[in-house]
């Protein structure tokens, strides 16, 4: 189920936006500042933000230049809901980074269906580029990963093995397929080079490093 991030300080629109949302089989989360968004932004991505313009502790546009800046958040779809309606308010939003423009007052079936198209538009060509494992996520289109939503820094040779073993989830891969996979068949250095890879990879994961688990004699796995 979708998650929509609802930033919106008019408790009257917010619930019927969240009404109309949740009708439509979406989950979603209100918030009424910018401060309260950040904090569950740090606990739990959603798949799309429905932002103010007008908020009391930051101006929305703000809100928008951070999230295209941080690679954690700058593919999230932002749709802009504000009262403001002229041509020139539209075109400062969408240069900012937002994704569509809904102005005030409008309608319940636009909003869904403007949060539909978005999320269409938005899921093509991606899943293959994003995997999802638990609580942690690869993106391979920015060549980043994050466990619980935060960053986590890895080497090239992590990221490789890390990206083999998720692609290969609930299937254990040997030893001598990991090294030439990720080391290249020319590889001449020792088998133990990718045990210690996958004892710092497990550590820099932390608790969800423990899904990488040894298959005695064959190689690794990584448990769904």
């Amino acid at each position: 189920m979708s998650l929509i991030y609802i930033v919106e300080d008019d408790r009257n629109i917010s619930e019927i936006e969240s009404f109309s949302l949740k009708n439509s089989g979406y989950e979603t989360a209100v918030f009424e500042t910018a401060k309260d968004f950040y904090e569950a932004l740090a606990r739990r991505m959603p798949s799309l933000v429905l932002l103010d313009v007008m908020l009391p502790d930051e101006d929305g546009l703000c809100i928008v230049e951070k999230l295209r800046k941080d690679p954690l958040t700058q593919q999230i779809p932002i749709i802009m809901v504000t009262a403001k309606s002229t041509e020139m308010d539209k075109v400062k939003g969408l240069d900012m980074g937002a994704d569509d423009y809904l102005s005030k007052p409008f309608g319940v079936m636009e909003l869904i269906s403007r949060v539909k198209a978005l999320l269409r538009r938005n899921g093509k060509g991606r899943a293959e580029r994003c995997l999802t494992i638990g609580c942690v996520l690869l993106d391979d289109e920015r060549h980043v990963v994050s466990v619980n939503n935060r960053p986590c820094e890895l080497t090239h040779k992590e990221y490789e093995l890390l990206k083999m073993l998720m692609l290969r989830a609930g299937i254990v891969t040997g030893r001598t397929e990991i090294l030439d996979q990720v080391w290249g068949t020319d590889f001449q250095g020792e088998s133990r080079t990718l045990d210690m890879h996958i004892k710092t990879l497990r550590q820099k994961l932390g608790e969800a490093g423990k899904m990488i688990r040894t298959v005695r004699n064959v190689g690794y796995i990584l448990d769904l």
